[in-house]
C-alpha cells in the first residue's frame, strides 16, 4: 500500500522536471497526470467491479508485471501521447492494488473491521509521507528517466510480494456473478438515493485531496519554504495523517463509521481554511489538521461503504465508488494549475478546495442519514 496513493498524487512534483526533461508544457503535463488519476480511480474501480471473479492473487501479479514493464518506458517515450499512455497504465495497476487489498483485508475482520482498516491504510499514509520527497530526491539526484526506472522496479517488486500472501478469507464465498448481472445490479444500485448521495460525496472526499496536490507545493514556496521544504511539507501532510489512519479505525468501531467520517471531513475544511492566512504558524496547524482529515477519511470510507450496502460484493462496492473518485479526477489537476497560472494567485485555488471539502460532506451526510 506503500506504493499505491504515494505516486499519483505526487504529480506536484513530478510536473517541472518532466516539463524540463521532455520539452512539454506544465498545463499539458497537468492533463496526463489528470489521465493518469482517471485511470487510477475509473480503471482500478471497473477493475474491481467486473473482476471479482477472478482470483485477488492473479489481479495482483499482473499489477505487478504492468509496472515492472512500465518502469523503464522513459526510455522509449519522448511525447505528450506516450506519457498519457505510461501514466494510463500505471494509475490502472497502481489503484488496481488499492482497491484489492483495501477490500479483501477487512473481510478477514468483523469485530475490529475499522482498527484493521486504518492499520493497512497506514500504508497509504508512509507512501503520502514518504513518496513525494523519494520522487523529487531522485529526480534531481539521478534525473528523471532513471529515478522512474528504479522507485517503479521497487513499487513492481512490491506489488509482486503482495500477490503471494494476498486472498480472500476462505469463508468468503468467491462472486460467480456474470458480468450482465453485475451490470443489472449497478443499474438498480443507481438509482437509489443513497447511492447517488454518497457516490458524489466519496468522490469529493478524494477530490479535495486531488486539487490540492496540484499546487500545495508550489503554495508553501511561495509562504517561504525551500523547495525541498515545500516537498517536505506536503509529504507532511500524509505522515501526519497516519495517526488518524490509526485512530480513526478505532473511533470507527467505538462511535460509528458515520460520524467518525463526517468529523474527518470537518478536520479538512478547518485546515483548509488555515490556507488562506499567510502566517508560517497558520500553516503549521493547518498541515496537521488537513493531515489527520485526510487519515480519517482514506480509512473511513470503506467501513461506510460496508455499512451502508451489502458487503457480498465487497470489492465491486469499492470499485463503484472509486469510479466517481475518477470522474471528479479527471479535473482535478488541470483545474488546480490553471487556477493558479490564470489568476496569478492561490486564493481561488483555495476557495475551490474548500468547496470540494464543504459539498462532500454535505452529501455524506445527507446519504447515510437516507441509508
Amino acid at each position: 500500500m506503500v506504493f499505491t496513493f504515494g505516486t499519483p498524487l505526487s504529480y506536484g512534483i513530478f510536473r517541472d522536471p518532466f516539463s524540463a526533461a521532455f520539452g512539454i508544457s506544465s498545463v499539458a503535463l497537468s492533463g496526463v497526470f489528470a489521465l493518469m488519476l482517471f485511470s487510477f480511480f475509473i480503471g482500478s474501480g471497473l477493475v474491481g467491479v467486473f473482476g471479482v471473479r477472478l482470483p485477488a492473487r492473479a489481479l495482483l501479479l499482473a499489477c505487478a508485471l504492468t509496472t515492472g514493464v512500465v518502469a523503464p518506458a522513459l526510455y522509449v517515450v519522448d511525447s505528450v501521447v506516450g506519457l498519457a499512455v505510461v501514466f494510463a497504465l500505471l494509475g490502472v495497476a497502481l489503484g488496481t492494488v488499492v482497491v484489492l487489498i483495501a477490500s479483501i483485508i477487512p473481510r478477514w475482520f468483523e469485530r475490529r473491521r475499522g482498527a484493521a482498516t486504518g492499520l493497512i491504510f497506514v500504508g497509504n499514509g508512509l507512501g503520502l509521507f514518504a513518496l513525494p520527497p523519494v520522487w523529487q530526491f531522485a529526480f534531481s539526484e539521478v534525473g528523471v528517466r532513471r529515478g522512474f526506472l528504479l522507485i517503479l522496479s521497487v513499487t513492481a517488486g512490491s506489488f509482486f510480494l503482495a500477490s503471494l500472501v494476498c486472498r480472500r478469507p476462505r469463508w468468503v464465498e468467491q462472486s460467480s456473478a456474470t458480468a450482465g448481472e453485475l451490470l443489472a445490479w449497478l443499474t438498480a444500485l443507481g438509482r437509489t438515493r443513497t447511492f447517488q448521495l454518497l457516490f458524489l460525496g466519496v468522490a469529493l472526499s478524494f477530490a479535495w485531496y486531488q486539487l490540492l496536490a496540484a499546487y500545495a507545493v508550489e503554495l508553501f514556496a511561495y509562504r517561504g519554504l525551500t523547495e525541498a521544504g515545500a516537498s517536505a511539507a506536503f509529504g507532511l501532510i500524509g505522515g501526519v495523517s497516519i495517526i488518524s489512519r490509526i485512530g480513526g479505525g478505532y473511533l470507527g468501531d467505538m462511535m460509528g463509521s458515520r460520524r467518525a467520517f463526517l468529523g474527518s471531513l470537518g478536520c479538512v475544511a478547518v485546515g483548509i481554511s488555515l490556507l488562506f492566512a499567510p502566517l508560517i504558524p497558520a500553516l503549521v496547524v493547518a498541515i496537521f489538521l488537513i493531515g489527520l482529515g485526510l487519515g480519517g477519511c482514506a480509512t473511513l470510507y470503506i467501513p461506510l461503504l460496508m455499512d451502508s450496502f451489502s458487503p457480498e460484493k465487497d470489492t465491486a462496492i469499492v470499485g463503484v465508488f472509486n469510479v466517481g473518485a475518477g470522474i471528479a479526477a479527471l479535473a482535478m489537476p488541470l483545474l488546480g494549475t490553471a487556477s493558479v497560472d490564470y489568476t496569478g494567485g492561490y486564493t481561488v485555488a483555495i476557495l475551490l478546495t474548500l468547496a470540494m471539502t464543504v459539498i462532500g460532506f454535505w452529501s455524506v451526510a445527507a446519504g447515510t442519514t437516507i441509508s
